[in-house]
């Protein structure tokens, strides 16, 4: 026989209704007026008891098994289920792609959370339908939203945000959105965020090696203009910026070709992986000395690059991870520039 329950419905809230039973229900289990494996009503019978379309209770008790807090058995009914997962705070993690940078932040932040969270990772590979559909889906479900904003266009190009982005991160509550990374966004209310400013964070750190690199005769940033998972344009603002200010010569290519001409004693900023990998290959291949007839510099750090001596411009990808957790735990909402810096090695 299902434990009877007392749902009390605030005609007048604001709250939409569904949320009112998930919060009542969660509440009786946390009181101890709930026991684990005790039977609760069915769908009909607390729609009936309560006054209350099928709909609505349908759509809460679909968030209580979401969230772990109740089961369903075929044949005999729901039933709550573990109330340790009650008091964990429940966070809804978004990236725009699975890269060993975007996990070294999700872990960073998983990580400084502790125990008392439950983290869902979900990955919408710069789609904005995606996105929107995946985020609209998910509304209502989750104490905190964590998302990191990287769209492309129709040609492949990077893009912050459009207007079905914009849509319905509106929709989600300021008090429970956190931002990552790009905050090139129009979102209304005061809502917590750590990013990046490409233009002007490639610049500073460009600054920092400036010395260095004016041996060299040539800059040449390796800027894919079109890609799968596409990367901001203000990097090459801020690259041209640099140029411009210290009387740089420079070039921009969209990737390192095979057999590159590499006489001139030239520095290349080399964004993905495989670019760096290819020329690499071929400063070894020609017996050229790195950091001496060929600089390159990369974007973004990794054990790699830091075991093969290459100088580096990039974010603080762990400390990004740390901030965010720190805003969640203190329930902050504020707005911090991530870290950015130049790494000294031995390839300029």
């Amino acid at each position: 026989m299902a434990q009877q329950i007392e749902i009390k419905i605030n005609e007048s809230s604001r709250v939409p209704k569904y949320k009112q039973i998930v919060d009542s229900i969660i509440n009786d289990i946390s009181k101890g007026k709930l026991k684990v494996g005790e039977k609760i009503p069915s769908i009909n019978e607390l729609s009936e008891s309560c006054y209350l379309s099928r709909d609505t209770v349908e759509k809460a008790y679909k968030q209580l098994k979401e969230q772990k807090v109740i089961i369903s058995v075929k044949g005999k009914g729901y039933y709550t289920a573990k109330t340790d997962l009650i008091s964990k705070i429940q966070i809804f993690f978004m990236i725009n792609k699975l890269s060993s940078y975007k996990m070294m932040i999700y872990n960073s932040f998983v990580n400084s959370l502790g125990m008392n969270s439950l983290v869902t990772l979900s990955v919408y590979h710069c789609e904005e339908s995606i996105f929107a559909k995946t985020l609209e889906r998910n509304l209502g479900a989750y104490d905190y939203y964590v998302i990191m904003p990287h769209f492309k266009t129709d040609d492949s190009n990077h893009i912050s945000t459009t207007n079905m982005v914009q849509d319905v991160l509106n929709k989600v509550p300021k008090d429970k959105l956190i931002i990552l990374d790009n905050n090139k966004l129009q979102i209304e209310g005061n809502y917590g965020a750590v990013y990046q400013d490409f233009q002007e964070d490639i610049y500073n750190a460009l600054k920092k090696g400036v010395d260095k690199l004016k041996k060299y005769d040539k800059l040449v940033l390796v800027y894919p203009s079109k890609s799968v998972y596409p990367y901001p344009q203000r990097i090459v603002h801020g690259f041209r910026k640099f140029c411009s200010k210290f009387n740089f010569d420079f070039e921009i290519l969209n990737e390192i070709y095979d057999d590159m001409d590499l006489d001139s004693k030239d520095t290349y900023i080399i964004i993905e992986e495989h670019d760096l990998v290819n020329l690499v290959r071929q400063v070894r291949a020609k017996n050229l000395a790195l950091g001496e007839d060929i600089g390159i510099i990369s974007y973004n750090d990794t054990p790699l690059k830091d075991l093969l001596g290459i100088n580096v411009v990039s974010t603080h990808f762990k400390a990004m991870g740390e901030t965010a957790a720190y805003l969640v735990l203190n329930n902050k909402k504020e707005k911090v520039k991530n870290v950015f810096d130049y790494i000294e090695r031995n390839s300029v």
